[in-house]
């Protein structure tokens, strides 16, 4: 939110938590550290989520205020600017890719975290099943998005680049596909916040081994870099290339 971004606490409150992010991404790091979910559940307001998270509303409003005076994030800007096609292929590249490459890695500490302490921590058990669940999820999603819907976006995108006439595509419109990935992003933010709970905060315990605190610490960053991911489709792909073909196709 640089000089052309300041917003009063007042405009603030009538944005949503990902309108915000949106704006600015340095904001993301205020709403992780007050537990309040940008992306998944991103549709709600300031007050609305700190009401839900038990949190000050005016703290949270006094923590962004202070942003507002900050440097704009270029990077997020970059985000904002960049060619849908760019995106895309940013985010199969960045974000994809790290999912497919941690979620053996975390699954593996998982079932070796759960058999060695799951006796005495039951908690751990628990997750084991929820990550699994996860980890299957996200494989067909990613599948999905890179087989069928980023694939229909590019073609707009160079529909639009080429002045050709777009055609409608065989699910009718972009939004169906666009509801599924996000109804999905909901749920993989759902099972990840039960994580989080169930991890105490990521927090291991005062006696855990190595394996046991760079387990949680894999599955903080996990949770983050979703949240970034999501944040980044959610928030900036989908809804300009929901506006691309309606342009397109009027």
């Amino acid at each position: 939110m640089g000089s052309n971004d300041n917003v009063a606490k007042t405009d603030l409150a009538d944005l949503t938590l990902s309108e915000i992010v949106t704006k600015n991404f340095k904001s993301a790091a205020i709403f992780e550290k007050y537990g309040l979910d940008f992306c998944c559940r991103g549709k709600k307001s300031i007050y609305e989520a700190c009401v839900e998270k038990e949190v000050s509303p005016e703290e949270v409003f006094l923590k962004l205020e202070e942003l507002n005076q900050t440097a704009v994030n270029r990077e997020e800007d970059q985000f904002n600017k960049w060619e849908l096609d760019f995106l895309i292929l940013y985010i199969i590249n960045v974000h994809h890719k790290y999912v497919r490459d941690i979620i053996p890695v975390i699954s593996a500490h998982a079932e070796k975290i759960a058999a060695k302490h799951g006796s005495t921590y039951p908690e751990v058990v628990k997750i084991v099943s929820n990550f699994s669940i996860v980890y299957k999820d996200l494989k067909q999603h990613m599948m999905k998005e890179e087989q069928i819907l980023f694939p229909y976006i590019k073609y707009l995108v160079a529909a639009k680049n080429n002045s050709l006439k777009a055609e409608s595509p065989y699910f009718g419109t972009i939004k169906n596909p666009i509801q599924m990935m996000e109804a999905e992003h909901e749920s993989a933010g759902n099972l990840l916040a039960e994580i989080k709970i169930l991890t105490n905060d990521y927090a291991p315990p005062a006696e855990a081994c190595n394996t046991f605190k760079v387990y949680y610490q894999e599955l903080r960053e996990f949770e983050e870099d979703l949240h970034k991911h999501v944040h980044l489709e959610n928030n900036i792909l989908f809804p300009r290339s929901i506006g691309l073909e309606k342009e397109l196709l009027s």
